[in-house]
């Protein structure tokens, strides 16, 4: 993992990428979890039987778990040793390119886009690409603006 002593570093890293997150595993379980937490119950997410017929051949998960796991991936991605907190503040774009079928290992590339310098701190615009292994297509690319605060 790729580590910054100061939130400041990054500034010379603008336009380049900062790190790449761990593997997560995407499995039936966390599927189903997800559509409890947020009452999406589509088939194709979890009916097993049914989406094994459908256009994916299995249950795939939710666009918004995948998009979720984006700040458990940033924090295996890259490491800033000054930072106490961390919010986040928006997304400008997302878009899930691709199928993410069930036991899917997923993750993220981190590009920072921009550095601004806030009170307290900074706000970052980072680039996630996420890709599935084995597959040469992103199944979902984002645009994250986060705070972090020295």
């Amino acid at each position: 993992m790729r580590s910054f002593d100061k939130l400041s570093d990054l500034q010379a890293w603008v336009g380049q990428e900062i790190g790449v997150s761990d593997w997560i595993t995407i499995d039936q379980h966390r599927i189903d979890r997800f559509a409890e937490a947020t009452g999406d119950f589509q088939w194709i997410h979890v009916d097993a039987e049914r989406a094994a017929s459908g256009p994916y051949g299995a249950t795939v998960a939710h666009g918004f778990l995948t998009l979720s796991l984006v700040a458990q991936m940033f924090d295996t991605g890259f490491e800033l040793k000054n930072s106490h907190m961390g919010v986040n503040y928006g997304l400008n774009r997302v878009r899930f390119t691709a199928p993410v079928p069930v036991d899917s290992r997923v993750r993220a590339h981190f590009k920072l886009l921009s550095y601004e310098a806030i009170e307290g701190g900074a706000q970052l615009a980072v680039e996630v690409t996420m890709e599935r292994e084995g597959s040469g297509k992103p199944v979902c690319v984002a645009e994250s603006l986060t705070r972090r605060y020295v």
